[in-house]
């Protein structure tokens, strides 16, 4: 239920738009973050060179000020703490919201809170930060309160493609002194996406993808992630056409769409190959018939971080196995 309730929570407090749910979801499944076209329209930019004071306009374009690199942060995002991590910056995450389980040292850090969008703020004072990074899930009004506090809070925003996630890396990597750490992060996830882009390049035939992210079932629309690095691997993705980000869908449209593969992003939460064979009216599809049906990692494609070249790579193997033998 929690993971249905995140998604309401994300909806309100962004005015746009994986965690902790129950086993057996019945609504709408939560976004780790938001979908990557509703990333904030104000891209970062570093001003000054991070080896001296560091001069930065953040997601809400706000001015951000740093004396010199970040030692003690808090991050309030999964994907921000995997940024953090990913670049070099680990040692200097003091605090993590509760999602942060990844990598496994994140859990080292001290537990700030987030459910439901409400963090400790007493806890977050009292690590004594120099730099709170907040991400996309966060509203303005969380940033605003923060500040009043006498934090300093630098807001990343979502980005929509890879070339903007390589920035987000960018800019974490300058504002805690890992600069070459986030450009040896992007050269890797750069040539690894092109890795993928190249095994693809002879593809002719985009078979429709089904991703799931609740049983009831609910799918990734058109702006999300999923929607993007579906296309980028090779495949036509079911939710496309949909009108909004998260979308509930009937069997009614899932049978007219037919689709030759079913991808379960809802996997850690019971659903399997086996469960969705049962259920009523899903043996018509072509993906059951075919036994095309896969567990996901939803992680990799909800949290906009390093791990989406990850699932970039893992959904392309699963649409383009033969391109990969």
């Amino acid at each position: 239920m929690f993971r249905k309730l995140m998604i309401a929570l994300v909806g309100l407090t962004l005015l746009l738009a994986a965690c902790a749910p129950s086993a057996s979801p019945t609504s709408a499944p939560v976004a780790t973050e938001a979908p990557a076209t509703q990333a904030a329209t104000l891209e970062p930019t570093l001003t000054e060179a991070p080896a001296g004071p560091i001069t930065l306009t953040d997601g809400l374009g706000r001015t951000v000020e740093l004396p010199g690199p970040a030692l003690r942060i808090v991050s309030l995002t999964p994907a921000t703490t995997e940024i953090l991590f990913a670049v070099g910056a680990g040692a200097q995450v003091v605090g993590r919201d509760m999602f942060s389980d990844y990598p496994a040292e994140a859990l080292d850090a001290a537990d700030i809170g987030g459910s439901f969008g409400e963090y400790n703020t007493e806890a977050i004072v009292s690590l004594q930060p120099d730099l709170v990074v907040a991400g996309g899930i966060n509203p303005p009004e969380l940033v605003a309160n923060l500040e009043s506090l006498g934090l300093t809070v630098y807001f990343l925003s979502n980005p929509t493609t890879l070339d903007e996630l390589y920035t987000n890396i960018q800019i974490l990597g300058s504002m805690t002194g890992n600069e070459s750490g986030a450009t040896d992060v992007i050269a890797n996830l750069d040539d690894r996406a092109k890795v993928v882009d190249a095994k693809l390049a002879g593809v002719t035939e985009k078979p429709i993808v089904y991703y799931e992210l609740d049983a009831t079932p609910y799918t990734a629309g058109p702006g999300t992630f999923v929607d993007l690095l579906i296309a980028r691997a090779g495949g036509t993705n079911f939710g496309a056409s949909m009108d909004s980000a998260w979308a509930q869908i009937s069997l009614e449209q899932l049978l007219v769409a037919d689709p030759s593969i079913i991808i379960l992003g809802d996997s850690a939460y019971g659903e399997a190959p086996e469960t969705v064979t049962a259920r009523p009216g899903w043996s018509a599809l072509t993906a059951v018939k075919d036994q095309q049906i896969f567990p996901f990692d939803d992680n990799l494609v909800s949290r906009p971080g390093p791990r989406l070249v990850d699932g970039l790579e893992a959904l392309a193997r699963l649409i383009h196995p033969e391109a990969f033998k």
